[in-house]
């Protein structure tokens, strides 16, 4: 593994460029991880000797989400210029990917999985988007969702936060397979070998033949959501106060404007 590093790790074996979240145990994403993400990302942009990503993770969790200081007014603007910079950089890559979740998958942590082009997941692992319970909504989520298990499943899960089982997240297509715990990692080599056993440009082609056919510019939708998010949902009181009440330890009490 990569050693240039503090939070992640990043390297490229046998066919596979990984990236591993590594700040256990909730790999939280504050913005220097986050830089870390997109630096790794940037570095494989000129690598062709790999056939496939990863994003799997150390720890218990994928990733319990951003870190709650980095959504504050004075931070925001920031947190998530670097953070949207992560799937842009993994949309404008050639290489499929595919996140490999353990544990839970909860907030910005879910939308780095499900925005992978393909998702393997513990029978233990469980996909959430509770934000709106502090007052934001995801706005990747928001774009990827939809696609993914449909208009009114992706708004259930965004306006309720609830947190689903890996078999539900399955039966729904929100992500592709379940494997037991007792002996998920060898599972896990067995699918990365069948796509690894691929022709490189051919695999890249065929995620790009899809992703024309389905996407009308991601870039834009995700700029869209972007704008509601910073020029409608920050201007709100009860984001402020969504925010407070989770650092306070306290219920929110929501004044509705």
């Amino acid at each position: 593994m990569s050693s240039e590093y503090e939070s992640i790790a990043c390297d490229v074996q046998d066919g596979v460029a990984r990236i591993t979240l590594n700040r256990p145990p909730l790999n939280i994403l504050n913005v220097a991880m986050m830089k870390e993400i997109n630096s790794a990302l940037e570095s494989l942009e000129s690598r062709d000797d790999a056939k496939l990503l990863v994003i799997d993770h150390e720890g218990k969790l994928f990733s319990a989400g951003v870190d709650i200081k980095d959504h504050t007014a004075d931070r925001v603007s920031e947190m998530i210029d670097v953070f949207h910079r992560i799937f842009r950089l993994l949309d404008a890559l050639e290489l499929p990917s595919l996140a490999v979740v353990k544990g839970a998958a909860l907030g910005a942590g879910c939308e780095l999985a499900t925005f992978c082009d393909m998702v393997i997941a513990s029978e233990k692992a469980s996909f959430g988007q509770p934000e709106i319970k502090v007052g934001v909504f995801p706005p990747i989520a928001a774009v990827v969702l939809p696609h993914l298990i449909g208009r009114n499943r992706a708004l259930e899960m965004m306006l309720t936060g609830e947190v689903i089982g890996a078999e539900e997240a399955e039966r729904i297509g929100l992500i592709n397979r379940v494997f037991p715990t007792e002996g998920f990692a060898e599972k896990v080599e067995e699918f990365i070998a069948k796509l690894t056993s691929m022709s490189a440009p051919v695999l890249k082609l065929a995620k790009r033949a899809v992703d024309r056919a389905l996407y009308v510019n991601v870039d834009e939708a995700i700029s869209r959501a972007e704008e509601l998010y910073l020029g409608d949902l920050m201007q709100t009181e009860d984001v402020h106060e969504g925010l407070a009440a989770f650092m306070e330890k306290r219920k929110p009490e929501w004044k509705n404007k």
